[in-house]
């Protein structure tokens, strides 16, 4: 069969190829071509997924090494909900980075959704990456509910599964949330050194850490020796670099996964996804400066109030909390700081899509 290259198709074809190709994986690269390609029928895309503009292509300086040897693997999640985010997180990861052809991008959805890779694929042409089916019910029995039922969605705790989904010679990689901006060049947090640690995020000591968990958790000698000789730290999932390798050998996920399985039986934190992180790594990471993290810029948990930017620099924005910066936008009650994010916004409304 004969070779092609994704940005040499017409939107309506490529399309068809991903509604009736037979894959777990999705991969698309600028340099490796795909010759395993069944044509047939022709279907609309859906229009629960947005339309957005085409980003530009951003090429790889001078001194920048080949994409395949000295390749930044980014991983994030994949879904329609939260697509125009991810959408702009992946320009400001590619527009501020000096190699910007050697990220390649590693996205868990809950479902292989041909619209959402149609819409990566016309909206990034040159993107690389791979789009992984994280199973749901690994999780589902294990999630209790918290304070606010977004955090609730069994794709939050995908996160604690990628060393066992992404493949097996990636022995490094960098999670982020899809509702950051990334306005530095992320190969300087790629190059974090870990050390002997799995998990390298910026720690916030500051914070009243014994507030994440319950009076039952503190109150129960067996379960509160858990810290003894760790100084425990907050820090937030959002970002995390982390040793894939040193994950799998420290057997990490079973050892959330049996947090959460003491909280079914105990309630013993509040909030979704962070808490059991928060017990196998708090006191037990690699410190990164907080300049890559500067979260809560969507407010509680609660009610998603404005919140001001912290002082010092900063090389990642995070609109942690309840309101995220494209719905505050478009009802037009925007927060200071979304106006940050706006730059990085690709969203074609239907109005502008007549126009053009």
């Amino acid at each position: 069969m004969a070779l092609w290259r994704p940005s040499s198709l017409p939107l309506l074809g490529l399309l068809s190829i991903l509604l009736f190709h037979p894959f777990n994986t999705i991969s698309t690269t600028t340099t490796t071509p795909t010759t395993d390609v069944r044509l047939s029928i022709i279907r609309k895309p859906s229009q629960d997924v947005p339309a957005f503009r085409e980003a530009p292509a951003f090429r790889n300086g001078d001194l920048c090494g080949s994409p395949q040897t000295d390749r930044i693997h980014v991983a994030m999640t994949l879904d329609a909900n939260y697509l125009r985010g991810t959408m702009a997180a992946i320009l400001s990861i590619l527009q501020h980075s000096t190699c910007p052809e050697n990220v390649y991008f590693h996205f868990l959805c809950a479902r292989l959704e041909p619209d959402l890779v149609s819409s990566l694929k016309s909206t990034f042409p040159y993107l690389n990456f791979k789009v992984y089916r994280f199973d749901s019910n690994r999780v589902r029995g294990k999630i209790s509910k918290s304070i606010r039922q977004a955090l609730d969605q069994p794709l939050n705790y995908a996160r604690i599964y990628l060393a066992q989904i992404i493949p097996p010679d990636v022995d490094r990689i960098i999670y982020i949330d899809s509702d950051i901006i990334v306005v530095d060049d992320i190969g300087k947090l790629w190059e974090v050194d870990l050390g002997d640690k799995a998990v390298a995020a910026p720690e916030y000591c500051h914070a009243n850490f014994t507030t994440y968990f319950t009076n039952a958790f503190w109150s129960d000698p067996s379960l509160a020796k858990t810290y003894d000789g760790r100084n425990p730290c907050y820090f937030n999932t959002g970002v995390m670099v982390i040793d894939v390798d040193l994950w799998r050998e420290g057997g990490y996920t079973q050892k959330i996964e049996y947090w959460m399985e003491v909280q079914k039986q105990k309630r013993i934190y509040h909030l979704g996804s962070l808490p059991p992180f928060l017990l196998v790594f708090a006191g037990n990471l690699k410190a990164v400066d907080h300049r890559w993290n500067q979260h809560g810029l969507g407010g509680d948990n609660l009610e998603g109030k404005c919140r001001n930017l912290h002082p010092g620099p900063i090389s990642l924005l995070h609109w942690s909390g309840k309101g995220k910066p494209w719905l505050r936008l478009d009802s037009r009650k925007p927060c200071n700081v979304d106006h940050l994010w706006a730059p990085y916004d690709l969203y074609r409304s239907l109005t502008l899509h007549f126009e053009e």
